[in-house]
C-alpha cells in the first residue's frame, strides 16, 4: 500500500488574510529501493524563504540534499528496508512520528530510535535500517551546510 499523506499549506489572498492555499492526499510516494517510500512535502529555493510567492514548494523537492535552501520529506521504513549508506551535504532534523528505527553509523555504531525520539545528522555517513516488524515514519527537515572538511580535504556527499 502507498504512502499516504495530508499536506496543507497556508498563504495570503490579495488583501493579506491568511487563507488555505492547498489542501491535498499525497497519493503519489517515491519510491528509491524495496520497503521503502516518502513524499518530498515542501522545500525552499532561496533564504530567507519567500513568502511573497504562490509557488508550491513541492515542485522544487526532487535533488539531493543540501541543493536548495531547506526541504521537508516525510519517508516510511518497512521492515527490512534495503540498507543504503549515504552522506548528505546537509544537516538534518529528524523526527520519528511513528515505529522504531536503527541508524548505523560507518563506524558500526548503531543507535536505535524510538516513536518521539529525535536527532540531528549532522552530514556523517549513516544508514536507515528497520529491524522491527512495522513500518516507522520518519519526518525530515534538511538544510544545506558546508562541506565537511578533514585534515583539509572537503568529504563529498554520497546520496
Amino acid at each position: 500500500m502507498s504512502l499516504s499523506l495530508r499536506r496543507v499549506v497556508t498563504g495570503h489572498d490579495e488583501k493579506g488574510k491568511a487563507v488555505v492555499l492547498i489542501d491535498e492526499i499525497m497519493n503519489d510516494a517515491r519510491s528509491m529501493r524495496p520497503n521503502h517510500q516518502g513524499h518530498g512535502i515542501w522545500a525552499t529555493d532561496d533564504y530567507p524563504a519567500n513568502l511573497n510567492s504562490n509557488l508550491d514548494g513541492k515542485k522544487i523537492e526532487p535533488g539531493p540534499p543540501g541543493d536548495c535552501s531547506s526541504k521537508f520529506r516525510i519517508t516510511e521504513y518497512g521492515p527490512g528496508v534495503t540498507a543504503r549508506m549515504h552522506r548528505t551535504q546537509s544537516i538534518d532534523y529528524v523526527i520519528i512520528m511513528k515505529g522504531e528505527i536503527d541508524m548505523e553509523l560507518d563506524d558500526g555504531v548503531i543507535v536505535h530510535l524510538k516513536e518521539g525520539d529525535v536527532c540531528v545528522q549532522r552530514g556523517t555517513i549513516h544508514n536507515w535500517k528497520n529491524n522491527g516488524t512495522s513500518p516507522c515514519l520518519v519526518a525530515f527537515i534538511l538544510l544545506p551546510a558546508k562541506p565537511i572538511q578533514i585534515q583539509g580535504e572537503k568529504l563529498n556527499s554520497t546520496g
